[in-house]
């Protein structure tokens, strides 16, 4: 199993050039597979949706924290590092057109070599997504265009290039250029907890991260999305499964029971620590603790 770990989310040190770099190196050096950036887009003042992973509905943060771009900062990453993966978690699809997500995401990844993993999501935030000028009820059926009008682009065609005709995107003779690094393209799970996720993950997807469900939910939403897979003659085996955990609390016992039902990868949240050294001293306290943070897992 790997171990990820999602950069500090809200806070400042995310958006000092040094502090993060820093950060970004240490992950590294402790041998932790790949980091993790979230996205919002904007953030909202009184807004009347419900956050879902907290059972008070409140999002964690105030709307004057500071949430950089996660492709923006990965490529800033990417700069200050050689072989540590590079992964959303998730970035919002709704708030992305795919024609330029499949350009930025590719450049981005042809540059690092191929270290650029894509976690996306529908997004919870309604009053986000229309600042976006997307309709809110309809953004499900727009990821999957999404997501199928990226691998076109990233795809082989010949000198007439590129076409696709879905219900929102349509385009002909489009040529878009790097490619990813890697022929297959650029890994893309989807992140979520609702069944909808699942099936997306199943039959869309290179794997899933399920979020905020606890054991039973979880099991039942794997299966899902394995369901989903064969029902559309894709290998359920192939498809990655990630979680979150805290970074602290982790241990290894837990780590080798959540090995035991499939997930492939665990993506450490470092909590609300700002201090740089405490938060090297943690990164480099789990790696001895699980044994198993370097590529290549348990």
């Amino acid at each position: 199993m790997d171990y990820a770990i999602a950069l500090p989310f809200g806070g400042p040190g995310v958006v000092d050039p040094e502090w993060v770099s820093e950060f970004a190196r240490h992950a590294e050096s402790c041998g932790y597979e790949s980091l993790v950036a979230a996205e919002h887009s904007v953030m909202v003042r009184g807004t009347s949706s419900a956050y879902p992973y907290s059972p008070t509905g409140q999002f964690p943060i105030g709307a004057d924290a500071p949430v950089p771009d996660p492709l923006e900062l990965l490529s800033f990453l990417a700069g200050h590092t050689t072989t540590i993966g590079l992964a959303t978690g998730a970035l919002i699809l709704p708030n992305h057109h795919p024609v330029v997500l499949a350009k930025r995401a590719a450049t981005l990844d042809r540059l690092s070599r191929g270290r650029l993993r894509l976690c996306v999501g529908v997004g919870w935030l309604r009053e986000e997504i229309e600042a976006c000028g997307v309709d809110f009820a309809s953004r499900g059926r727009r990821a999957a265009e999404q997501v199928e009008v990226a691998r076109t682009l990233w795809g082989e065609y010949g000198q007439e290039g590129a076409s696709y005709d879905g219900e929102f995107f349509r385009f002909r003779g489009a040529v878009c250029r790097p490619r990813p690094w890697r022929p297959t393209g650029i890994p893309i799970h989807f992140g979520g907890h609702s069944t909808a996720a699942a099936r997306r993950a199943g039959r869309y997807g290179d794997g899933f991260q399920p979020l905020g469900v606890g054991e039973p939910e979880l099991l039942r939403l794997i299966t899902v999305m394995r369901r989903e897979a064969e029902r559309y003659g894709r290998d359920p085996d192939a498809l990655e499964l990630s979680l979150y955990r805290g970074l602290t609390e982790l241990t290894e016992e837990e780590a080798t029971a959540l090995a035991s039902l499939g997930i492939h990868r665990i993506v450490l949240q470092v909590g609300e620590e700002t201090d740089l050294d405490r938060l090297k001293d943690g990164m480099s306290a789990c790696a001895e603790r699980l044994s198993h943070a370097r590529a290549g897992g348990a």
